[in-house]
């Protein structure tokens, strides 16, 4: 500590690195905290469901997109929503996209088509909610069940509400993430995302 004191440049950089540590404490503690809170467990009903998207093997949807996929057929049928919105392009030399793919998916599961709006938008959450908000607002809509996984909570939600609509989270742990390993790798990633989008905004 005497180092420190006798050294001011030390001393800056000490509390950099304690402001940054408590930073991630604080992102990691929201991410964590949000991952557990299902929404849909206080909200019965929003005006629609949306779904983001995930990979997709031409057409098929991956173990991801299929957790999310049958967790907004789950809400669907339980009449929490009316609408079900799939967000989600694809990768160059896809032949379809993750939208179009969930859309295919969840007729085959009894969903009417004209319940299913497919955006074929979106490499990132950020364009991907920007353009479920815009289609929303054309049609008048402004709630919405936010389904994904649980370690997206906070960073969906928060970017539902920038976008000035009211997002409910609701998750689905049913996905390819299935270890501890695994989805402790996945807080930390989203850790640092969340924090990133909090400093530096929608991307």
């Amino acid at each position: 500590m005497s180092l420190v004191r006798r050294h001011p440049l030390l001393s800056i950089a000490a509390l950099l690195v304690l402001g940054a540590c408590a930073l991630i404490v604080w992102s990691f503690t929201i991410v964590w905290r949000a991952a557990h809170h299902d929404d849909a467990a206080e909200v019965q009903t929003a005006d629609a469901i949306i779904v983001l998207g995930a990979a997709q093997w031409n057409g098929t949807p991956s173990p991801v997109l299929k957790g999310r996929l049958d967790h907004a057929l789950l809400l669907y049928q339980q009449d929490r929503a009316p609408r079900v919105i799939l967000v989600g392009s694809n990768q160059p030399g896809d032949r379809t996209t993750e939208a179009a793919s969930g859309r295919a998916y969840l007729i085959a599961k009894g969903v009417p088509p004209e319940a299913i709006t497919a955006i074929p938008v979106g490499h990132t959450s950020w364009e991907s909610l920007q353009a479920a908000a815009s289609e929303m607002r054309s049609l008048g809509l402004r709630t919405a069940f936010l389904v994904s996984d649980p370690w997206h909570n906070a960073r969906i939600k928060r970017m539902f509400d920038d976008l000035g609509m009211q997002g409910y989270t609701s998750a689905t742990w049913t996905s390819a993430y299935d270890t501890e390993r695994s989805r402790f790798g996945q807080y930390v990633r989203e850790t640092f995302a969340y924090l990133d989008y909090r400093i530096f905004g929608g991307h």
